[in-house]
């Protein structure tokens, strides 16, 4: 029997029965016609009553009985843990200019941090604005400030592939933790500098989630095209890296979307798709909360996700992740695109 025809992994009875009688799927908005805003669902700091909390508590307990997972935040440096108040007079300058500083600042480049602030080894590799969309706030959440700086840390990829991770061999996940440290290092540190300028400014930092989805805005400031696998497809990256972000209220100037032919490529690859153990990767897009996109079943990849801490099966074997591919198949995709529109 062929590896679709199987039957898809089932979890251990023991995480089975902390599953929650709501669907995860439905939760997320999976059918759902009209257009509404995402609800948290899981990674909270604080989950109290959520229909998910029985399950979360019992991963956050999972990971923290393995000493190389217990060890990776708690011995972090992740930045700043308080942030001072903003600057009672504001600094002055054009858009233009805080733009590229805050860039430059983000991507540590020579001379754009000031001397008492930390350097080497807390810079990223991406970073972009983006003018933050309402529907991008988790329901029970407000947002007041206008722009969000996106960051993005690429993953060693060789460290990744080794998912999915156990209790013995942890490496593969212990390069997503150390990846979403390094984001809270340059999104801390960044939110600690616009607020020297005088300007408000919200650090949000992964695994945990915060008040705003941060994968649309990585999508509308030109991070990428949204994958099969439900994750970012970058054309210099692939899915192989993690985000963060700085909501602030500092005049920016938003980025354009980057389209390059990734979903065109998707629609016809199903690498991530046979490779998933749960198979929640389907080869159709979903209708979820009013537009139809590529999205993960849920209930199908949680439970895998959970026993395999934190698995990554699918960003590691998607071929825009094998490094130096990626911008190759842009550069082809991205012609592609431009041969079929100039035909119609």
């Amino acid at each position: 029997m062929s590896k679709k025809n199987q039957p898809p992994w089932a979890p251990s009875p023991e995480y089975a029965a902390l599953l929650p009688e709501i669907s995860g799927c439905t939760f997320n908005g999976f059918g759902e016609i009209e257009p509404r805003r995402p609800r948290q669902i899981f990674w909270l700091k604080k989950p109290g009553d959520h229909p998910f909390a029985r399950l979360l508590d019992a991963v956050k307990q999972r990971f923290s009985s393995v000493e190389a997972y217990r060890e990776v935040y708690a011995n972090a440096d992740r930045g700043p843990h308080k942030l001072p108040d903003p600057a009672a007079e504001r600094t002055g300058d054009s858009a233009e200019k805080w733009t590229h500083r805050v860039k430059a600042f983000a991507l540590n480049k020579p001379g754009a941090r000031p001397a008492d602030y930390p350097g080497l080894g807390s810079e990223a590799e991406l970073v972009g604005v983006a003018n933050i969309d309402p529907t991008w706030v988790y329901e029970g959440f407000e947002s007041t400030l206008p722009h969000l700086v996106v960051i993005g840390n690429a993953m060693n990829h060789a460290r990744l592939s080794r998912v999915p991770s156990s209790a013995e061999d942890p490496e593969g996940q212990l390069e997503v933790c150390d990846q979403y440290n390094r984001g809270a290092r340059v999104a801390n540190w960044l939110a600690h500098w616009i607020r020297s300028q005088g300007f408000q400014a919200k650090p949000h930092a992964g695994p945990w989630v915060g008040s705003l989805n941060l994968l649309p805005a990585a999508i509308a400031c030109g991070f990428g095209e949204l994958g099969k696998h439900g994750s970012l497809i970058n054309r210099e990256y692939g899915s192989s890296f993690r985000i963060a972000a700085v909501e602030t209220d500092m005049s920016l100037l938003a980025d354009a979307p980057d389209r390059f032919g990734a979903d065109d490529f998707c629609l016809n690859c199903q690498v991530c798709t046979n490779a998933c153990p749960p198979q929640a990767i389907s080869n159709d897009k979903q209708l979820v909360r009013g537009t139809v996109k590529w999205a993960v079943n849920f209930d199908r990849c949680i439970p895998y996700f959970n026993e395999t801490f934190g698995c990554g099966i699918c960003l590691a074997v998607c071929p825009w992740s094998t490094p130096g591919r990626a911008p190759k198949l842009a550069q082809r995709f991205s012609r592609r695109a431009a041969e079929k529109a100039a035909r119609s």
